[in-house]
Formats: C-alpha cells, structure tokens, sequence
C-alpha cells in the first residue's frame, strides 16, 4: 500500500503579494465626491508652487550644491554627515564624528559650503535642515541623498507645493519654542495652533492678535479639559488636580513664538497687531480642512479613531478607498505621533492589522522612513520594514520581495496566512499557498516549521481544515502535529 502524501506536489510560483495589495470585497460602493475647489482668490497651482519655490530657495540651492559637490565619484573626500553613500570628512575625520545628530552638516562642510555659495556657516546648516524638511534632502540612516523632490524640483509643481507642506506642517520643528518656556506648555500650543489657522483660513483677511490669543487660550483649556482623568469610585474628600507648570504659563509669549515661526515658513504675514494667512498659507490649511472633511463623510469615518481602529474600518475597502482613508487620517494629526501609532498597531497579534499599517506608511512616505527603518530589527516587523524600504528607495514594487531573504518571505507567508485564516476566506487561503516561494509542499512545511512564526501551528490546522485535495491536507495536518509538539 502506497502513501498518498505527494512527495514531489510543485507549487506554481507567483510574484507574492502582500495581503492589503489584495481587492477587497466591498458590498456597496460609495458614491464619488466630487472634486473640491479651493475657494474663490486661491492663486493657480502653477503661482502657488511660484511661491513655495521663493520661500525654499535656499534650501533647494543647498541640497544642489551637496549633490553635486558631495555626490559619490564626484569628490571621494568630500562629505557631510549626512552626505550621499560617503563615509569620511574632508578632514579626513569619520562622519559620524558629529555632534548635531544624523543628517547634520559636519563644520568642514559647513564652512565649504558656505565659501562656495557666500553664505554664513550657520545660514548654510538653517538651509539644509529645511531642504531635510520639506524632502529636498531624504537622510537614510547615516548618509543622506537628494530626495526625489529636488529631481522634479524645476518641473512638477505638485512636488514643489507637497515640499513645502511638508515644511509647513513641522513649523515648530524648524523654529524650536523659546528657551525658557514650560516644555508641557509649547506642545499645547503647538496641538492648537491648527484650531488658530482654520479660523484665520475662515476669516480670509487680517484678525487681530488679542482675539487670536482668546482663541488659544480657549482651545488650550479644552485641551487640558480632555485629558483630567478623575478617580473612579467614592472619594474620601474633594479631588484637587494639583496645577501643573504649565497652567501658569503665559499663553501669549507662545503665541508670538508660533506665529512668527509660521510667518518664517511663509504660511502668514504678522504685523501692525494683525496676522493674515499668505495665500500658501491659507490654500494648505484649506487642503488640510477639506481632508478632514472628506474623512468625516467617507463610510467608515475613521478621522477620530485610534490607528488600530482605523485600520480595521479600512479593511474592507478597496485599495484606493482605503489610501484616501489614510490621507484624511494622517492629516488630522501630527506626523511623527501618526508613526507611531501605526507601527504600535504593526506590533499586534493581528496580522492583517501589520499589513495595514505598512501600507498606511506609505502614504505617510519620507517622514516616517526613520522610524520604518529603526524597527527593521524586530522579527515581526521586519519583512513588512524591508519591503516598505525598497519600494521607498525606488525598487519597483513587484520585485520588492527580492530584498528578502527565504527565511524573512517564509515568515511573510505565515504572517499574510494568518491573516487570511483570521479574516479571509477558506479559497483565499489556498491560493495564499500557491504564493510561497517554495516550489514543493514539503520544502514549504519543513521551512514554515523551521523559520518559528507563533502563529504556524494555527496556519497549518487552518490551511489542511482549507485544502480540498486530502492527501495535502494530511501532510499539512501532520507537519502542524510536529510543530505543536516539537518533535521532526
């Protein structure tokens, strides 16, 4: 009697997906907004990115002097510590012999660039953090490169206008809050300053200091109104928060702080007691509005859900739908907070969650890569991080997995099937099978069982319960046995 395992069952290889790339099952599609237009007086595209252009002129003059001063073949001894693919000063010194952290502009290369373009050193260093900012520049690690940005800086307005947002939106980053002041303090001002720009967008002309400070303040006591948690149960005697340092700091040295540092991205004009929006300044918050707008009308309605939640009210939706999700989201909070909390829902039990979250990353794009890469050590994270790497550093996104190895896409395989047997269907999961990069079902199990995903024992009983050929099935089911107990 002969066995009925197969020993030799070819697997037909397939360019392997991750999950989210998938189409998602939608049972109504929603009806298509149309197109929003900026309000009336809003310059055209082409004068608006004139604008951006002016305020980011030093920076792009900055990061064309690094490319083509410190660009790898050009000066072998030349570099910053942030410069491309380049590992010494022109003193000869290691770059990372740095005290600004990385991406910062060593002094040798301060001073030179400075003689080459009759600038301060210390203008040149301002200039090229706000080429960093605004995606002139994109720093990997310890080297940096011309951001793709900077390429299409003369020709694609749209690159231009999305550059200086970026700069617009990390204003307190660009322009730190004065010395001195209650740290606690300038973040609350900062978490309100979108309040004080939406009504300067609304009023569409000049208001007056005094009333744009009753308006901080109000927003600010909101703030802190929102996170005093009082303790639950019976109290022996009234509850006294004690007032934090913050409470008794004057809002409006803060104001002037964040109303100058806008001012000096071009986002406002500050003067004679008044502030007006430029028209940069009022045609981004405008975008800004109607994102959230667009979020607060889309099926889901995820703008004031946490990322975790978010992710699961985007699971059903198709692609597309569900990267207009992102955008609305990821435009209702700061940018470095929004990281995190995806890559904290990365780190979940749900896989189908870390796929997401990944795919969010996206569209975030340069601003998150630091944070992408320095989770590219955890196991879990890892395939999702190395992927999302290559495609960001310009790897066309079907080949992608090439930067994986087996080990690291066998632990992909698992991840993505447990994500399908937890929220796909039984066919979806067998066809998962003809992804793997394995071209045999027992070269497959014996590397699923060997490469120690938490969730293997689970795959395999769900993908044997799946798969209508039986012989398969009791191969699967006996490599899960092995796996559960350990044995070979």
């Amino acid at each position: 009697m002969t066995s009925r395992i197969p020993r030799d069952s070819r697997l037909r290889l397939v360019r392997p997906r991750t999950l989210a790339a998938a189409p998602r099952a939608m049972t109504q599609r929603p009806a298509r907004r149309p197109a929003p237009h900026p309000p009336e007086g809003t310059p055209a595209p082409a004068e608006l990115a004139r604008m951006a252009r002016a305020v980011l002129a030093g920076a792009a003059r900055v990061a064309r002097w690094a490319d083509t001063t410190l660009s790898p073949g050009r000066d072998r001894d030349g570099a910053a510590s942030g410069s491309p693919a380049s590992d010494r000063t022109p003193d000869g010194s290691p770059a990372d012999d740095r005290s600004e952290g990385k991406g910062a502009l060593s002094d040798a290369i301060a001073q030179r660039a400075a003689e080459s373009l009759a600038l301060s050193p210390d203008q040149v260093r301002a200039d090229w953090d706000v080429a960093r900012l605004s995606g002139l520049v994109e720093v990997h690690g310890d080297t940096a490169r011309p951001g793709w940005r900077l390429r299409a800086w003369n020709r694609d307005d749209s690159a231009v206008l999305r550059g200086w947002v970026a700069f617009f939106d990390a204003w307190s980053i660009a322009h730190p809050g004065p010395e001195g002041q209650e740290p606690s303090a300038v973040a609350e001002v900062v978490s309100a300053m979108p309040q004080v720009l939406s009504f300067l967008q609304l009023s569409a002309g000049p208001v007056p200091v005094p009333q744009l400070l009753d308006l901080l303040e109000q927003r600010v006591t909101e703030l802190r109104t929102e996170r005093c948690e009082i303790p639950y149960g019976p109290q022996p005697g009234p509850v006294e928060s004690p007032a934090s340092p913050a409470e008794d700091t004057p809002l409006a040295p803060l104001l002037d702080w964040a109303l100058h540092a806008l001012a000096a991205v071009g986002a406002l004009t500050c003067a004679d007691g008044q502030a007006t929006l430029t028209p940069l300044g009022s045609w981004a918050v405008w975008v800004k509005l109607e994102q959230i707008c667009v979020a607060a009308q889309s099926p889901a309605g995820n703008i004031e859900q946490g990322a975790e939640d978010m992710l699961r009210g985007c699971a059903q939706l198709r692609p597309n739908a569900a990267r207009a999700e992102y955008r609305a989201w990821l435009a209702a909070r700061p940018v470095g907070s929004a990281v995190t909390e995806l890559l904290d829902a990365a780190r979940g039990e749900d896989a189908l969650l870390r796929g997401l979250a990944f795919e969010a990353l996206r569209v975030v794009g340069a601003p998150a890569e630091p944070d992408v890469r320095s989770v590219a050590d955890e196991t879990p994270l890892r395939p999702y991080a190395l992927l999302w790497l290559a495609v960001h550093d310009g790897h066309d996104p079907e080949d992608a997995h090439l930067v994986l190895t087996r080990e690291e896409a066998t632990w992909l395989w698992v991840d993505t099937a447990a994500a399908v047997a937890d929220h796909g269907e039984a066919p979806l999961l067998v066809r998962h099978l003809e992804s793997a990069v394995q071209p045999t079902v027992p070269a497959l199990l014996d590397e699923v069982r060997a490469v120690g995903h938490p969730r293997t024992v689970q795959v395999l009983v769900a993908l044997a319960a799946a798969h209508p050929d039986p012989a398969l099935a009791k191969a699967v089911r006996r490599a899960a046995f092995q796996v559960h107990t350990g044995g070979n």
